[in-house]
C-alpha cells in the first residue's frame, strides 16, 4: 500500500493505493506519505480528489477496494455511496434503508470505521433532524464538506448547464463506488 499527501479544503488529506484501487484514506499526513504519486492510479486519485476539493466533481470514478469490514458494516458503506451529493441522510434513515430501524447506533460505529472517508462519504450521514455530530475527521471538515457539496449542488441547480459558473463540467455518469472485496 502506498499513500499520497494532497492538500485540500479540509487541510492535509492521504489517500492510499495498492496498484489495482484506492484502499484508504486518511485526514491529515500519513508518516509514508509521498508528496507526487507514484503510479498512474495514485495520480488518477490524487486528481479526483482534487477535483472533489476544488468543487468541479461530484462522483467519484476511481476504484475502491475496502478487504475488511462485517457484513453490516460493508452495507453501510455501500448505502453511503448511494446519498446523492450535496445530500444527506439521518443514522436512522440508513438502519430503515437497511431493514434495521433500531441500528442507528450500529450505523454511527461503522461510520466511523469507514476506511475510505470522503470517496466513501460518511459525511452525509447526519443525526436525527440533521444535527452534526461524530465524525472521524472532526466536525469542522464535516461542515467544510457539507458545505462545499451544498454549495455546489445549489449552483448547479440554478446555472443554466447544470454545472457551476466557471467551472469546467467534470461530473462522470453517477453511479455509487464500487467496494470491491478482496
Amino acid at each position: 500500500m502506498r499513500w499520497t499527501m494532497l492538500d485540500s479544503l479540509i487541510g492535509e488529506f492521504s489517500v492510499a493505493t495498492d496498484g489495482e484501487a484506492v484502499c484508504g484514506t486518511h485526514f491529515a499526513r500519513v508518516t509514508e506519505a509521498a508528496d507526487e504519486p507514484a503510479d498512474d492510479l495514485a495520480a488518477r486519485a490524487v486528481d479526483e480528489l482534487r477535483a472533489y476539493f476544488a468543487g468541479e466533481l461530484t462522483a467519484f470514478t476511481m476504484p475502491v477496494r475496502i478487504p475488511r469490514g462485517s457484513e453490516f458494516e460493508r452495507a453501510v458503506w455501500r448505502e453511503m455511496t448511494a446519498i446523492p451529493y450535496g445530500e444527506t441522510l439521518t443514522y436512522g434513515e440508513v438502519a430503515r434503508r437497511l431493514g434495521d430501524a433500531s441500528a442507528a447506533r450500529a450505523v454511527g460505529v461503522a461510520c466511523n470505521r469507514n476506511p475510505v472517508p470522503v470517496v466513501v462519504p460518511c459525511h452525509r450521514i447526519v443525526g436525527s433532524g440533521g444535527k452534526l455530530v461524530g465524525f472521524g475527521g472532526g466536525l469542522d471538515r464535516k461542515v467544510k464538506l457539507l458545505e462545499l457539496e451544498a454549495g455546489v449542488a445549489l449552483r448547479r441547480m440554478w446555472s443554466p448547464a447544470g454545472q457551476p459558473v466557471g467551472m469546467p463540467d467534470r461530473r462522470p455518469v453517477r453511479k455509487p463506488v464500487q467496494l470491491a472485496a478482496e
